[in-house]
């Protein structure tokens, strides 16, 4: 798998970032040497994917938390069953929710971190097909986080970071703009204790992407599906976590880091697909729709070589023609890194705003509301917030 994402998706022979670290490696190893390190959500592909980056500089404790406890079992076999990987003595996981009492009682009786990395959240834009599932994804992407920020304020770190997602510049999905108002409410807290985050792009076969549902697919022997209008940016699940320690470490206070893609490198889903069955070995069948396909494979012999796919246009709410970094306004500095831009740290929002709005929320979901009541009220405190609701989610869909 790391050679076809080497080779079909993001086309580069090595990482990205590795001039980066390389540069700053002396950096990265006087800040992480020793250092105690909580991460949370640390069992998704981008959190395990920081844990590899970060294990080389030799913390001298790791915590690990995830409510996926499999999750935290396969790291933790990863880990361990890795040629020279570096796994400090005092490394355990725990399967909790970050907001939980028990991860509060962790933080006191520990006295804090020195490096508190944040890769809980709700990342999929199928999380806004109701008012049920808005709530859920604000209540984890910003509530909680909200509260998790309180909580550092008792033993503040030396390094925080919270990973945002393209998705936030000029959001058009829920997701997208709770990341924004993620960013937002973090860097609230910037003058307290240093924040960081980073925008990047789609994490190639990344946990529950649609890359990875298509392996899914073809141990069950069932249709692949994937759009063939929108286009996207892809980095390798060893970048995302590169990205993510750069800029956990390397950041200052009140930054954003995105990486330098131009839009050539973006890519539609449908031209990977056809990339991916070729290395499998099978031939496309392309079919009119859904029902097609699914009868199709139903009828498919074991063994035919063959494969049904549904290539189509989106025709779902949230979904974005194209992806960017940053947006008119920010100040963005290209220079300090080879292959990393940075939104240098600007006015941010006062603390009793970001409290005021977050407020509004909590009596907006104590009461009877609507989806689109949850959309007005984003739409108050991120003006950009361009969402069109067209009736139709992704649950609906192969």
């Amino acid at each position: 798998m790391d050679q076809f994402i080497s080779q079909n998706v993001t086309r580069r022979e090595e990482s990205l970032f590795l001039r980066d670290i390389g540069d700053h490696r002396q950096e990265l190893r006087q800040a992480v040497a020793g250092a105690s390190v909580c991460v949370i959500g640390g069992a998704g592909s981008i959190g395990s994917s920081f844990i590899k980056a970060l294990l080389p500089f030799r913390p001298g404790k790791l915590v690990v938390v995830d409510l996926n406890e499999n999750g935290l079992a396969e790291l933790t076999r990863d880990l361990r069953s890795t040629e020279g990987l570096f796994v400090p003595q005092e490394y355990r996981t725990y399967t909790l929710n970050f907001a939980d009492p028990i991860f509060s009682r962790i933080f006191r009786e520990e006295r804090g971190f020195d490096v508190v990395a944040n890769f809980s959240a709700h990342k999929h834009v199928r999380s806004e097909k109701d008012k049920y599932a808005v709530q859920a994804l604000i209540e984890n992407n910003d509530l909680k986080a909200k509260r998790l920020m309180d909580l550092l304020c008792l033993f503040p770190p030396k390094h925080f970071f919270c990973v945002s997602t393209d998705k936030a510049a000029n959001p058009v999905n829920v997701m997208g703009a709770s990341k924004r108002i993620m960013e937002e409410m973090v860097m609230a807290y910037s003058g307290r204790f240093k924040v960081t985050t980073a925008r990047f792009a789609n994490v190639a076969f990344s946990n529950g992407s649609l890359p990875d549902s298509w392996l899914q697919r073809l141990r069950k022997k069932q249709p692949l599906a994937a759009p063939n209008d929108v286009r996207r940016y892809f980095v390798s699940p060893e970048e995302s976590g590169q990205i993510c320690l750069l800029a956990c470490i390397l950041g200052r206070s009140g930054e954003v880091f995105f990486p330098k893609l131009d839009e050539g490198q973006m890519l539609t889903f449908s031209s990977i697909c056809d990339d991916f069955l070729k290395a499998e070995g099978l031939r496309k069948m392309e079919c009119r729709d859904d029902a097609e396909a699914r009868l199709f494979a139903s009828r498919m012999p074991y063994g035919s070589g063959t494969c049904p796919v549904v290539y189509s246009g989106s025709d779902t709410t949230g979904e974005k023609p194209f992806e960017e970094f940053y947006v008119p306004g920010e100040r963005i500095d290209m220079g300090r890194f080879h292959a990393l831009g940075v939104i240098e740290a600007g006015a941010h929002r006062p603390m009793e705003e970001v409290e005021a709005f977050f407020e509004e929320l909590e009596t907006l979901f104590r009461g009877n509301f609507t989806k689109e009541d949850v959309v007005a009220a984003i739409k108050g405190f991120v003006p950009n917030f361009e969402h069109e609701e067209k009736g139709r989610n992704l649950d609906e869909k192969m």
